[in-house]
């Protein structure tokens, strides 16, 4: 059964509440970098888990943290 763009993104925040137990829940508009839920060291597994998610790959030479800041610029870039 193919994935919908909402088991992508949710396997997206799957993998970010899985870093931050302390969190429920994750708003499709919260800043992700701001609120310290990715960082410098955890931004390349972050960029993997995307990629895996929406079975792309994501230029690294071309990437714009802009399109990484909230789970819904990540669906609507990547996934």
């Amino acid at each position: 059964m193919p994935s919908t763009t909402s088991s992508k993104i949710d396997a997206v925040r799957n993998w970010l509440l899985a870093k931050h137990p302390e969190r429920t829940a994750i708003a499709p508009d919260e800043d992700l970098i701001t609120a310290r839920l990715v960082d410098s060291l955890s931004f390349v597994e972050f960029v993997m888990t995307i990629e895996e998610a929406g079975d792309t790959e994501i230029d690294r030479e071309a990437i714009d943290l802009a399109d990484f800041r909230t789970l819904a610029a990540i669906e609507s870039k990547f996934l």
